[in-house]
């Protein structure tokens, strides 16, 4: 399944990686054509009872297809075999700006070398079942955000579309607009409630993930929640403030080489089953990268062993 807007690829690298693939499967090629189509071709080769899907393109196109196939009703397998075994597995060569998914996976950056990588472990049968999260009725595979994070998104997005290329210093700029232009610092209006615990109130801003790290900046890894995994429940970071001093303190400790992010104005939760966020204000809200608009409640849970990856 290919997105002909990867940022990454050319038509030509396209064609050599089909080749590359053709060579061990029997492949058949599917472009993107709109927002949601990926989802749409990911659930149809689900329920014909495909037995791979390969993704070139970035983690907007891996969250549509992972999306395809956890909602697909796909053929009866063997005795005893679980959902994801029924599934098709994903194997997915990155193609886009940053690529967290595939990188979180251990692959290489760059699409050659992801697809070296995925043809070794085709030919060795080898994967792993990994855990998903869900906000609502939709899938994510490595991160969500609501608040700060989420708004700065929304603002690349826009600058993208105006003919802006996504760079670190593009997401830093939209950051520092949305901190001190964007945000209503002195109000937190989020709540998060989990079953059987005292709810947590007057939160600014959340960061949710389903992996560690959160996202990359060029080489650098960002990492909120840094014990975050495939193979454990979802790991929240909360900040009660955005004072100046606190925040510039708590994103400077998700760079460093242990990072660590603590202080009195941060709540982490690690490996939480269910959870759901309210806001008396509505939020913005992100899930994989992509800006999915505001929202006021948002109800989070993990999917565990939920989808096999070629990696």
């Amino acid at each position: 399944m290919v997105n002909p807007k990867a940022t990454t690829t050319s038509e030509r690298s396209r064609d050599v990686l089909v080749r590359a693939l053709r060579s061990e499967v029997d492949l058949s090629v599917r472009y993107t054509r709109r927002r949601g189509h990926a989802t749409t071709l990911a659930r149809e080769a689900a329920q014909e009872g495909v037995d791979l899907v390969v993704t070139l393109g970035g983690d907007g196109t891996v969250n549509e297809v992972v999306n395809g196939l956890m909602t697909a009703t796909p053929p009866a397998g063997a005795a005893g075999a679980t959902v994801a075994e029924r599934l098709p597995a994903l194997a997915t060569v990155p193609g886009g700006s940053t690529n967290v998914f595939a990188r979180a996976l251990g692959l290489p950056r760059e699409w050659p070398e992801g697809t070296s990588m995925i043809l070794e472990a085709l030919r060795l049968g080898r994967h792993r079942t990994i855990g998903l999260g869900r906000a609502d009725d939709r899938y994510f595979t490595f991160c969500a955000g609501f608040g700060v994070d989420a708004a700065v998104i929304h603002r690349v997005e826009e600058a993208r579309r105006r003919g802006r290329v996504s760079t670190p210093a593009l997401y830093f700029r939209s950051t520092v607009a949305q901190y001190f232009l964007g945000s209503d610092r002195r109000h937190p209006a989020i709540s998060l409630d989990r079953p059987g615990e005292p709810a947590e109130e007057e939160l600014a801003t959340i960061i949710v993930q389903n992996t560690a790290p959160w996202t990359y900046l060029g080489d650098r890894e960002v990492n909120p929640n840094p014990e975050a995994s495939f193979d454990l429940g979802l790991d929240v970071l909360a900040l009660r403030q955005l004072r100046v001093a606190s925040t510039t303190r708590t994103v400077t400790q998700f760079f460093a080489r242990q990072p660590d992010p603590h202080g009195r104005q941060v709540l982490r939760l690690h490996d939480v089953a269910e959870f759901t966020l309210f806001a008396r204000r509505p939020q913005a809200f992100q899930l994989d990268g992509d800006y999915l608009g505001e929202r006021e409640k948002v109800r989070f849970t993990s999917v565990p062993a939920a989808l096999r990856v070629i990696c």
